[in-house]
């Protein structure tokens, strides 16, 4: 059996540090897995800036090359240790071990995620880091009655912030959005839309909002922080800007910094899994961003097409190489 995988062995810009390398593995009674894994025949996965942005050398401190790009997918389990191979032929998210953007993925068990069959590929292969980081932060910062305000609202992440909050109470939500091909979506879902250009409007909404949560950062987060009202919160999670978010004072404003990695490194399997029976059933609610399929041969296409901030959200569909015995 031959594994085909997207790795980068230095860091750079993804279209010149990418290469798709094959590798042999050993198939007879399965040999060459460890045995404590899970072993998984991807069917799709996303292509997000989560994806993106380690592959640059931005998070160089924590990534052992070489490595295998992408982080989130679905496909089929093939193979498994005794106690779990009710598993086998059902379809799992293989999460938060190998990179996703291969044929086979080895995975832990007990962090394997199955798959409802009400919930399509596309939309499991999206299900991880938007929906779960999206789901803890307001189960972590109530916004029950609250006035929420959402940058960088054409986000995966920021569209279910927006979409879910009413489900969790809000009494308004506003989106400042990027490009204008954001602004009938979120009108869609409720988002009331600001253009990032209209900063005075910017600056009523950043005063009349309980809870902002941040994927911008720099200058428009810092301005919005800075014309926040005493008791109210700020939640910095992104830094699509990339640019840090810069004071001349003490914002009134509570200012929290969120990362996913930091509530995983303290969940449970247990609670793990329970969050994503919390997911499955909003998913289940929720209008799903429209995707485009690349063949996984067709990766510098997809990632080019990923890279455009109005686009279509991208997902790659590794059918074109499945695995196959020598």
């Amino acid at each position: 059996m031959w594994r085909h995988a997207l790795t980068y062995r230095s860091f750079g810009a993804p279209l010149e540090t990418l290469k798709m390398e094959a590798s042999q593995m050993e198939t007879s009674d399965v040999p060459g897995m460890s045995a404590d894994k899970l072993r998984v025949r991807m069917s799709c996965a996303p292509v997000n800036p989560s994806d993106l942005i380690p592959i640059t050398g931005a998070y160089s401190h924590r990534i052992k090359l070489p490595a295998v790009a992408g982080y989130e997918g679905v496909g089929r389990v093939i193979a498994a240790p005794g106690e779990y191979s009710k598993l086998i032929g059902k379809r799992v998210l293989p999460l938060r071990g190998d990179g996703t953007w291969q044929t086979i993925v080895e995975c832990d068990p007990a962090l394997a995620v199955p798959v409802p069959d009400t919930i399509s590929d596309d939309v499991a292969a999206r299900a991880y880091i938007n929906p779960l980081a999206a789901l803890t932060m307001l189960e972590t910062w109530p916004v029950a009655g609250r006035r929420v305000l959402l940058t960088g609202a054409g986000s995966n992440c920021s569209e279910y912030l927006g979409a879910w909050a009413y489900q969790y109470g809000a009494k308004e939500v506003v989106g400042i959005y990027r490009s204008d091909s954001r602004v009938t979506r979120l009108k869609k879902l409720g988002i009331k839309p600001v253009p990032i250009q209209n900063m005075s409007q910017i600056s009523y909404v950043a005063r009349e909002s309980d809870i902002v949560f941040d994927a911008l950062g720099g200058l428009v987060a810092a301005k919005i922080l800075q014309l926040m009202a005493p008791g109210t919160s700020f939640i910095a999670y992104g830094l699509l800007t990339g640019q840090a978010i810069q004071l001349d004072s003490k914002p009134c404003a509570h200012y929290k910094r969120f990362h996913l990695r930091d509530s995983l490194a303290r969940m449970s399997a247990e609670t793990w899994q329970h969050k994503f029976l919390s997911i499955w059933k909003l998913l289940g609610q929720t209008d799903i961003p429209s995707y485009q399929v690349f063949p996984s041969q067709e990766w510098r296409q997809a990632v080019e097409r990923a890279l455009c901030p109005s686009s279509q959200k991208v997902i790659l569909d590794f059918a074109d190489l499945a695995p196959h015995d020598k």
